[in-house]
């Protein structure tokens, strides 16, 4: 059996029907704002960076936001219009030569329907499906699909160039989109490769998008990476970060399966996204989408 045995029905899909909000000049690119269809009756916005004076078709990264409880934010974080500056990598990779797309998950930012649009409605979002037999990981990988649909109708992006980034949710969410969209030519999963196994603790518990009924009974992630096409996978991690538990485990695993397109980037640090950090990410992502390694600034 595979993940998607436990993973439930996937949402029904959409014609993107793209709406562009605004634009805006930032110098080495320009960001629009955009809305567009994820299914027959939901919405969402999401920042597109497209860099200036592009050669031709570039590469393209999904980027996805991080957790850290602030449902108030999501894509402007990842943007650098608010929250915390080292979570700002589609800005950077941006400002790098990628195409990079920053929605908002579900209940993050402008998909948070509490009062005030700053409550935690992901065990809502969670168990109302969960009584219907569906999942909520079901719903946040068919809108990670629905991004990629998006970036590659763009004449900007080279469909065979798509890569992934995350930190902390947005790591987790790295290890599945690859097994369930094919697209994707490279993932970087940082702060955010925990198994299951080592999350049956109050401190790390479980987060409400990946609570997949049965799964972990005789799987976890290593069984999500084995069902990877030719996706290549730069595991980043901290050895003082809850959420990197297990990296090298998972690693291994993936060195096994995947051969050389497994890396393994292990830093003494908590759960941060240091500028060095970024740095290692960002040159696996020019080494496999440009085909070469980073020069200059």
């Amino acid at each position: 059996m595979t993940f998607r045995d436990f993973l439930g029905p996937v949402p029904t899909g959409a014609a993107l029907d793209v709406e562009t909000l605004e634009r805006v000049d930032c110098g080495r690119y320009t960001r629009e704002k955009v809305r567009y269809a994820v299914g027959p009756d939901e919405r969402i916005t999401a920042y597109v960076c497209v860099p200036h004076d592009l050669a031709g078709p570039a590469p393209a990264v999904f980027c996805h936001h991080q957790h850290a409880s602030r449902f108030d934010l999501g894509k402007s974080e990842v943007v650098g219009l608010a929250g915390n500056p080292d979570q700002a990598y589609a800005h950077e990779l941006a400002e790098r030569g990628f195409v990079t797309i920053a929605p908002d998950a579900i209940g993050f930012e402008e998909r948070n329907w509490s009062p005030g649009g700053d409550g935690n409605v992901s065990w809502f979002e969670l168990s109302t499906r969960l009584v219907r037999g569906e999942t909520l990981l079901a719903t946040c990988l068919r809108d990670v699909s629905a991004g990629v649909d998006l970036l590659v109708s763009r004449p900007e992006v080279d469909a065979g160039r798509i890569g992934f980034i995350g930190h902390s949710y947005g790591g987790r969410m790295a290890l599945w989109a690859p097994a369930f969209d094919p697209r994707f030519t490279a993932s970087v999963s940082h702060a955010g490769c925990i198994p299951f196994r080592h999350s049956y603790s109050r401190d790390t518990g479980m987060q409400a998008e990946f609570v997949l009924p049965g799964f972990a009974t005789g799987h976890d992630l290593e069984d999500v990476i084995a069902g990877y096409g030719t996706t290549a996978l730069l595991i980043s991690a901290c050895t003082g970060d809850k959420w990197s538990r297990g990296a090298e485990e998972v690693f291994q695993a993936a060195r096994e399966l995947l051969g050389g397109r497994a890396e393994l980037a292990l830093y003494e640090d908590g759960h941060v996204f240091t500028p060095p950090m970024r740095e290692r990410a960002y040159e696996f992502l020019d080494q496999r989408l440009h085909g070469r390694h980073h020069v200059g600034g």
